[in-house]
């Protein structure tokens, strides 16, 4: 089945689209990559989009005009994906939508809230599309985040050593082998807020203004501080938390507890903020090598090398051998050196080398599962969301031929195999 899978990230600058070639064999789900495309957000959604999002004041007039011209959206980089790499041969079209708001209450997710109208894709393509993924999982009690835990376990699966999957867009998360998966906190979102308080440009591109500025100690100390980095798995954040409003009080709260007014260029303002990622996620790797909460393995202000020897470790966790990224993160060069540094001793790879685009990843992680909802296969880890069991996820939305095909008896497969 040839599926194209739709996403957006919480960075919300473009809508990437995956295609893929999709089928069982047994315990494997194989999978044949058809190529990707990005189609950016005209500027003047992106500007209403950000506007309504968190802490800001919306209107429902407004979130049902964004719900539309979104879907609008989608639909047109699923009609390219579907001309450019499907040759107009596309069966299904999984979307992941927009998200525009978690509602998380004291560590307990209540609700999640993705739009994009996917009747809006059907109607563009004829296809049926699978849509409203995550809020099956928070139904049945989970966290309805990362989602992409279960295609990262399926894709590693078999993998020598302890392979870890991670995941930096505007928020990072990771997967682990024994099925561990949380969100570790912001990697791009308070990096773009500080960009464009200070530049109006939406993102520090190539790190430009973090290899100009130099790390701030103090304030790193200060960020650090936040409650949910010591919070245990499962766990899940964004924008809601992680926004510029966020960014304005942890200044004003640092100068104030400096007992002055405290110069900090804007370059050193996201080299820090920078380092605050490279920092939090290298604690939560290293939190996995105790099986302990994230920071378990080391002072959260106190970055150092992965221990192999650390007593506090059960006897059935092994040490990290690999940590494997993807996601806009990647393209930022003193990020990942950072993120380098601060975990010496593990390897960092790009997903690419494995055959999954960096940037495109999730965007193939959705058309799997996708591909997975309409076999009537189930699309979540409980040991990852914190659910209480596995379920299907999403909704259908029909094509002009109705809903696709599958033949009966489809088994859950254990592993995803590239070809």
């Amino acid at each position: 089945m040839r599926v194209i899978g739709l996403m957006s990230g919480t960075s919300y600058d473009a809508i990437d689209a995956a295609a893929a070639d999709l089928r069982l064999d047994g315990s494997d789900l194989l999978l044949r990559p058809l190529g990707t495309v990005s189609e950016p957000y005209e500027s003047g959604l992106r500007e209403a989009l950000a506007a309504a999002l968190p802490p800001a004041a919306t209107t429902l007039a407004e979130v049902c005009r964004l719900d539309t011209h979104i879907g609008q959206a989608f639909a047109g980089a699923a009609v390219r994906a579907q001309r450019e790499l499907c040759d107009g041969a596309a069966e299904l079209i999984a979307s992941h939508g927009q998200t525009v708001f978690h509602w998380t209450d004291e560590g307990h997710v209540r609700g999640t809230l993705q739009i994009g109208q996917p009747a809006w894709i059907a109607e563009a393509t004829g296809l049926p599309v699978v849509a409203d993924f995550r809020p099956r999982d928070i139904a049945a009690g989970g966290q309805g985040a990362p989602l992409v835990s279960l295609v990262d376990l399926l894709w590693l699966r078999g993998r020598p050593g302890t392979p870890v999957a991670l995941n930096l867009g505007g928020i990072a998360n990771l997967t682990a082998p024994d099925g561990t998966a949380f969100d570790t906190g912001p990697a791009g979102a308070l990096i773009d807020a500080a960009v464009r308080r200070s530049t109006g440009r939406d993102f520090d591109a190539d790190g430009a203004m973090a290899a100009r500025g130099t790390v701030h100690e103090p304030l790193l100390r200060r960020l650090l501080d936040e409650p949910y980095y010591a919070r245990p798995a499962p766990k899940t954040t964004g924008k809601e938390l992680f926004h510029e409003g966020y960014l304005r009080a942890a200044l004003a709260d640092f100068a104030s507890s400096a007992g002055e007014d405290v110069p900090l260029r804007d370059e050193d303002v996201v080299a820090t903020l920078t380092r605050l990622t490279a920092r939090t996620v290298a604690d939560a790797v290293r939190s996995l090598n105790t099986g302990g909460p994230p920071g378990a393995t080391a002072s959260p202000h106190t970055a150092g090398p992965l221990s192999t020897s650390d007593t506090r470790r059960t006897s059935d966790t092994r040490p990290v051998t690999e940590v494997i990224a993807s996601g806009g993160g990647t393209c930022n060069p003193v990020l990942m050196a950072m993120l380098r540094a601060e975990l010496r001793g593990v390897p960092v790879r790009l997903s690419d080398g494995l055959g999954l685009p960096a940037a495109a990843k999730e965007a193939y992680a959705f058309a799997v599962l996708g591909f997975l909802t309409v076999h009537g296969l189930t699309g979540t880890d409980p040991r990852s969301t914190g659910a209480r069991h596995a379920r299907v996820l999403g909704s259908l939305t029909p094509g002009r031929g109705g809903f696709p095909p599958v033949p009966a008896g489809a088994k859950q497969p254990v592993r995803l195999v590239l070809v």
